[in-house]
């Protein structure tokens, strides 16, 4: 087999990642005495990294006995491939050769990787230098890095120098403003690129649809949609797992489904997307049917994420009957379980009113992070615990884990839930004293609350009076509340005063307020309470029941007979109410 041979034969396995036959003209190479040769060395090398098998790739480049400068771009750009950009930078600082264009881009995109900003800036000095940088995939990288690093200034002026533009230079701007919240400039990049006759691609729209983010985004996001569906590539998994997260953060289900259904070969994330759609717009029965569908097909197989998403659905439904088959199939089919599934399975078992289940579960992980901490303090506080979330808050500080503000949210909540006034107190005064997290609306919240069930209404004023959110709504909601519970009428009506001047957005002031009329038996004030909700034009939301019958969950909202059994459960009711009677009329 003559050298050229087998290079080419090598440099087609790099191409199609083919590392069995790849091994093989390796082992005829070095059987041949070829591997001496520089060109098939390089092609080796090459092979290995694009395969992934980086180790062997460094294994061989050490015992090079010659190497020229493509083999130290194979290595450079093999580092940077496989996500080890801190290697492929120490590997450029030992070369002693002039660095081609391939060299610079490579070490430019580690760069970018690293946030490396100062050594980015010396790299593109030298491609001005060696009279690269206006070379479109080194321009590219150069714009790509600058975007990374957060100077959008510097990544214009090289694409404004570029002597070689395409869709790739205009994609890294478009992606880059995106990433650095300057929404409004990817807009008019990519309005140029059309102007410029350039046609957009996937990359492209996944740059523009993760603009639309909230429901003012509606009409941005659905011209984008009709774009794709234009240039048929709506229909691929890249991009139409994007357009089922855009829909999912416009709370439109229904498209999100519609779209996820027109991607022809559906892959592990479309599902996941889906799964994660669902259940951000808390369809969670919908979440677990697509992963009941996703499991049938057998086309896939579930993943960390998977799990994570739909234990999340399970939680929402408060279905431990759910929960718990899932977590079988895990221990089935999982030897090891990721940290983040081991935090849904906490967060589902405390969502579902087993505590003792979370515990366990949390007891078992073998590694913990501030999530799973938080998670168990939580459903604690949930349970009314508060005590023992106190109890693994103070275990946490000692194993070395630093709080944020979710910990706290947790620990507050814990404690207003079981009575700890004196201990939410100081917890909520060390945040910002010991910690340096300033409290939000939560935490707020949280001790205004845990003051107002406790009947120190006055504290709870004077929290409100000295810090920023004593008039949010929620805040005087929750006085309002406590007002109500402690029949305090004086306060009750000056804080409700307060909240309708804020216009309201549900009914619940109104039937605070009513509330607390009816508790002083002042019959005047909760006709004029329902007086002003009838004239507020809010509706209140009936109540429902969801219920878990053999694993289909069964919905019944007041003074609604549409069910399709309605006829059979009427006469069980009336079967019970009989009972009931006859029970009751015997003693």
């Amino acid at each position: 087999m003559i050298p050229e041979a087998i290079g080419s034969l090598l440099h087609y396995c790099s191409k199609i990642k083919a590392l069995r036959h790849g091994l093989y003209l390796h082992a005829a190479a070095l059987k041949t005495g070829m591997l001496s040769d520089v060109v098939v060395s390089n092609h080796v090398l090459n092979m290995y990294a694009k395969c992934g098998k980086i180790t062997y790739a460094r294994q061989l480049f050490d015992e090079m006995s010659e190497r020229n400068l493509v083999s130290w771009s194979a290595m450079i750009s093999g580092y940077d491939q496989v996500g080890q950009p801190l290697l492929a930078f120490d590997l450029f600082s030992q070369m002693r050769l002039v660095p081609n264009e391939y060299v610079l881009a490579s070490v430019i995109s580690a760069c970018a990787s690293l946030m490396a900003l100062v050594q980015g800036q010396q790299i593109h000095a030298q491609s001005l230098k060696f009279g690269s940088a206006t070379i479109s995939f080194v321009s590219n990288a150069l714009i790509s890095m600058y975007m990374k690093c957060g100077q959008c200034n510097d990544a214009l002026c090289v694409h404004d120098e570029a002597s070689e533009l395409n869709a790739v230079s205009y994609n890294a701007l478009i992606a880059g403003f995106v990433e650095n919240q300057q929404p409004e400039k990817g807009i008019e990049v990519f309005k140029l690129m059309h102007h410029k006759g350039f046609v957009p691609d996937k990359y492209t729209f996944a740059g523009m649809l993760g603009i639309c983010n909230s429901s003012d985004d509606f009409w941005k996001g659905t011209q984008l949609h009709c774009q794709a569906i234009k240039l048929k590539i709506d229909s691929s998994a890249f991009i139409g797992n994007v357009i089922v997260t855009m829909y999912s953060k416009f709370n439109l289900i229904e498209e999100a489904e519609k779209s996820c259904r027109v991607i022809e070969e559906k892959d592990l994330i479309s599902w996941n997307t889906l799964i994660t759609a669902c259940s951000r717009c808390k369809d969670y029965k919908k979440a677990l049917s697509v992963f009941k569908e996703m499991s049938n097909e057998n086309c896939v197989q579930p993943d960390d994420f998977t799990f994570a998403g739909v234990l999340a659905a399970c939680a929402g439904l408060a279905s431990i009957r759910h929960g718990q088959q899932i977590h079988a199939n895990m221990i089935r089919t999982r030897q090891y379980q990721d940290v983040g599934v081991g935090n849904a399975l906490v967060n589902m078992y405390a969502k579902c009113g087993s505590i003792r289940n979370a515990y366990d579960t949390f007891s078992r992980m073998l590694h913990r992070n501030l999530v799973s901490w938080n998670t168990i303090i939580a459903g604690f506080g949930n349970h009314g615990l508060g005590v023992n979330a106190i109890e693994h808050f103070e275990m946490m500080k000692t194993l070395g884990v630093k709080p944020d503000s979710v910990t706290f949210v947790g620990l507050l909540a814990a404690c207003n839930h079981a009575g700890l006034v004196e201990e939410g107190q100081l917890y909520f005064n060390s945040m910002e004293e010991t910690y340096g997290i300033s409290p939000d609306l939560e935490h707020f919240c949280c001790i205004i609350d845990l003051l107002g069930r406790s009947g120190r209404l006055k504290e709870a004023e004077e929290y409100m009076k000295k810090l920023p959110f004593g008039h949010d709504p929620i805040v005087l909601g929750s006085m309002l509340s406590a007002s109500r519970l402690h029949g305090d009428v004086v306060i009750g009506e000056h804080l409700a005063r307060q909240l309708l001047k804020l216009q309201p957005v549900t009914t619940s002031p109104y039937v605070l307020l009513s509330n607390l009329y009816a508790a002083n038996e002042t019959w005047g004030g909760v006709a004029e309470a329902w007086k002003m909700l009838k004239g507020s034009g809010l509706k209140k939301e009936p109540g429902h029941s969801l219920i878990d019958v053999m694993g289909i969950f069964e919905k019944f909202k007041m003074a609604d007979f549409s069910h399709p059994r309605i006829e059979e459960i009427k006469d069980i009711l009336e079967t019970l109410n009989w009972a009931v009677n006859e029970v009751s009329s015997n003693h």
